[in-house]
């Protein structure tokens, strides 16, 4: 086996792409802090205990696994950095009052999440802890849609549902654990062949609307039909107010349904989202309310955020423009220091130039050279270099 081959769905970023990535990176936070919410970094490694607390089974599958050689424990490479900013708002902040925050890392999935998908996204996302109320999810939603109008991708839609429609429904029908899971699984293939088989021992009421559900997508009228095809239950129609609720708080964006669109409903546990733009046919971004996340860590904070891959909004976006870098030779000659001190100020990149290579500078990225003309420094092309 070739040394250099890297594992499968893991790549480098060459400079263009790693330019581009680190240009959103620095613009997106950018975006956040100016909305309030403040920067953390949580470590790459925890203890798998608190790394995978409240997370669900779906993480626990896609957390790479080691032994730490100074206690012994075992710890976990994290595959989502926000049950760690969880515990950091539960155990560190500890705040009374609302946190805004914000993180930007690199993640690492034991398997990939699709044929497509790197097994190392860059997970850029933010969240709102300590407020219950709808306000927050349409802070989060509103900020997600500035962020992709950052980027210069833009919203082409945002999907909204509710995971209290799937569980308040799933609990009625009376299914064991498996069951629901192969449930969970119909309802977001949208397989309804499988989901009548599936019910056919559930009462008539809960089955219909179950088999209505899948069907429950597009524009507002949605609600309006889920109000009469679901039962007359108080979760079900406080879910359908919230929904309700949160679209008319959203009233300019491109706000769309999806009653049945559960990504993530072990780890979420109420309004959830996806938005989708530029020319992917997949979400960009996913978020939602995770209020069970801190109720894990031991202090009940109500949360909502969402978060996105770096890596996937990169490809929807147009390369940056670049200046080249400009080349100097260091010639000793007075007011050298000086004039590539005031160049790198203004924010060009300056090279100095090493001996016996020329014809490789073009390459190095370099389309300019810094010359002394008549007693002053300035910028030319670069001339067949």
């Amino acid at each position: 086996m070739l040394r250099w081959v890297l594992p499968e769905y893991i790549q480098d970023a060459l400079p263009a792409e790693a330019a581009k990535l680190e240009d959103l990176r620095r613009r997106l936070l950018d975006a956040f802090r100016l909305n309030g919410y403040q920067l953390v970094s949580p470590p790459l490694l925890e203890y798998l205990e608190s790394l995978l607390t409240g997370a669900g089974q779906d993480l626990h599958l896609k957390t790479l696994k080691l032994v730490d050689q100074l206690s012994g424990r075992t710890m976990g490479v994290r595959a989502d950095i926000t049950p760690q900013v969880a515990r950091i708002d539960a155990h560190l902040l500890n705040r009374k009052g609302v946190a805004r925050l914000c993180y930007c890392g690199s993640v690492a999935h034991a398997v990939p999440s699709s044929l497509t998908a790197t097994r190392e996204p860059l997970q850029l996302g933010a969240e709102i802890y300590g407020h219950a109320g709808i306000e927050a999810d349409a802070e989060v939603i509103r900020l997600l849609a500035e962020a992709l109008q950052i980027a210069g991708v833009g919203t082409s839609r945002i999907d909204l549902g509710h995971v209290g429609l799937f569980k308040a429904l799933a609990q009625k029908a009376g299914l064991l654990p498996d069951r629901e899971e192969t449930l969970f699984d119909c309802l977001q293939a949208k397989d309804l062949p499988g989901l009548r088989e599936l019910l056919v021992d559930v009462a008539d009421d809960v089955r219909f609307a179950l088999l209505n559900l899948p069907t429950l997508y597009g524009g507002p009228e949605v609600l309006a039909s889920a109000r009469e095809v679901l039962p007359r239950d108080v979760e079900i129609q406080s879910a359908l107010d919230d929904l309700e609720q949160l679209a008319t708080r959203l009233a300019g964006l491109p706000i769309s349904f999806d009653l049945a669109d559960l990504r993530g409903y072990h780890y979420h546990s109420g309004v959830v989202f996806a938005a989708y733009g530029g020319n992917s046919p997949v979400a960009l971004a996913l978020g939602g309310r995770y209020d069970s996340v801190g109720r894990a860590f031991g202090r009940g904070r109500p949360a909502t955020g969402f978060s996105l891959d770096l890596r996937d909004l990169a490809t929807q976006v147009p390369d940056p423009h670049l200046n080249g870098a400009i080349l100097a030779t260091d010639l000793r000659e007075p007011g050298f220091a000086e004039a590539v001190a005031a160049l790198r100020a203004a924010g060009d990149s300056v090279t100095i130039e090493l001996p016996g290579h020329d014809g490789t500078w073009r390459e190095a990225g370099c389309d300019r050279r810094l010359v002394l003309r008549g007693g002053a420094w300035q910028v030319e092309p670069l001339q067949g270099e």
